[in-house]
């Protein structure tokens, strides 16, 4: 079912046109901010791959891929979901070395999301990837990645306010590390785990929610994530407090790749095992591609964030449902 909330009293910060400028703004300055923070290049990517690849991103396992016959190769692609794999693949092809990475645009359908204030089904994200040496797969690594990302957000968030003083979000920049086991003790009473993101990102402000994917205590994981391209006891999620909607406000997934080892575990542990045979997972078994972090950085997201905006439509073009686009005329939120 399709939600959509409007905060009391909300009016949008910007008219539509100084809209659009901040949007640049954002965008522009932050890609600049990351590439130089983790030595990162930019480089194309593709909008879709071939279906028998092994290269899109499975999500949760039940979202459907869009997906469309091509005669002239005689194969059926998809449109990608994100470019968590290709990224890896890349690096080997494009002849990258430890310490440097890419980044790109990436734009997806996800056509089976459910639609809310933070959800579309158009998603727009900077991919990144990034060499490393087997010593750095370990937490600490993570979470100084993790830290550089914040710096980025908030070091653009800070100028963002003084080109267009009408917004006034302060984003923090001290980021709180917490596991998501260490979550699920720290709330006993709170059985959602959206809900006790809630309560630790309203205390800390900013936070890096680390190892995703693995069952906990409760015999429930965290939250659902692909066994194939996060390393589950490596991996985390960036969010800050989102003052406007009361919220965590989740703008990165991220994590230190599998390996070998551990995708032959999380394959497994996922029923999963028919797709050792696809070629990325082959390459991935016999180790013949580089060990990497990577994560996605939501364009969106990251705009209504530093923007103070109550919908993703309104710094996104979009298809809704009728409800969200009558709460929204009724609210003067022009959605793009």
């Amino acid at each position: 079912m399709n939600r959509v909330m409007i905060p009391q009293g909300y009016t949008p910060p910007l008219n539509t046109f100084d809209t659009q400028l901040a949007i640049e703004f954002i965008k522009h300055n932050f890609q600049q901010e990351l590439a130089y923070a983790l030595n990162l290049r930019r480089v194309s990517a593709p909008l879709f791959v071939g279906r028998d690849s092994g290269l899109n991103d499975n999500l949760n396992g039940v979202e459907r891929p869009v997906s469309f016959d091509v005669p002239a190769v005689n194969a059926d692609g998809e449109v990608v979901h994100s470019l968590a794999k290709w990224k890896r693949l890349a690096l080997k092809r494009y002849d990258f070395h430890v310490g440097r990475g890419l980044y790109t645009d990436m734009n997806a359908i996800r056509r089976d999301e459910e639609l809310d204030n933070i959800h579309s089904i158009y998603v727009d994200q900077w991919d990144w990837e990034k060499i490393i040496t087997r010593e750095d797969r370990n937490l600490d690594y993570l979470k100084r990645t993790a830290q550089e990302i914040v710096h980025c957000v908030v070091d653009v968030s800070d100028r963002l306010r003084r080109e267009f003083p009408s917004i006034h979000v302060k984003l923090n920049r001290d980021m709180a590390c917490v596991t998501t086991q260490a979550l699920e003790d720290m709330y006993p009473d709170l059985p959602d785990p959206k809900d006790r993101e809630d309560a630790f990102l309203r205390e800390h402000g900013t936070a890096l929610i680390m190892q995703i994917g693995d069952r906990l205590k409760s015999g429930k994981p965290h939250d659902g994530r692909a066994p194939d391209y996060d390393d589950w006891a490596l991996n985390g999620d960036i969010l800050f407090w989102n003052e406007l909607l009361g919220r965590a406000f989740e703008i990165s997934s991220m994590g230190i790749r599998v390996d070998a080892r551990s995708l032959d575990r999380q394959l497994t542990l996922a029923g999963c095992d028919e797709r050792r045979n696809l070629p990325f997972h082959r390459m991935l078994l016999n180790d013949e591609l580089p060990l990497t972090i990577g994560g996605g950085i939501g364009q969106s997201r990251l705009c209504m964030l530093m923007m103070g905006v109550a919908h993703i439509g309104e710094v996104q073009s979009s298809l809704w449902d009728e409800e969200t686009s009558r709460v929204c005329a009724e609210s003067g939120i022009l959605l793009l």
